[in-house]
């Protein structure tokens, strides 16, 4: 996990920490596509990326989150990353200021 904040801020140990990721999946909430739109300015190389609302989950601003939306998301995850769950194993990469 990546602090996209700290990749848009062009930080450089962010932004190296993104290029050298073995796998990545950029996670927007829309369209718009900020988050793709953020590693794309900083020369990250876009992996993988997906859009919640095409996976039909409404963009609000409600922060109670539906398990089965999550659940969505994370199956998504795996899809997008070529994983079966239960098969393997994701290692989680963080760049993270706050650890």
């Amino acid at each position: 996990m990546f602090r996209l904040s700290g990749i848009g801020a062009q930080l450089g140990g962010f932004v190296q920490s993104a290029k050298d990721v073995e796998a990545m999946v950029a996670i927007d909430g829309c369209l718009v596509g900020c988050a793709k739109a953020i590693l794309e300015q900083a020369q990250v190389t876009l992996k993988n990326h997906m859009v919640i609302t095409e996976l039909g989950i409404e963009k609000n601003k409600n922060f109670s989150l539906r398990a089965e939306d999550i659940a969505r998301v994370k199956s998504a995850v795996f899809d997008t990353c070529g994983v079966k769950p239960g098969t393997a194993s994701l290692t989680l990469k963080t760049a993270s200021c706050c650890g």
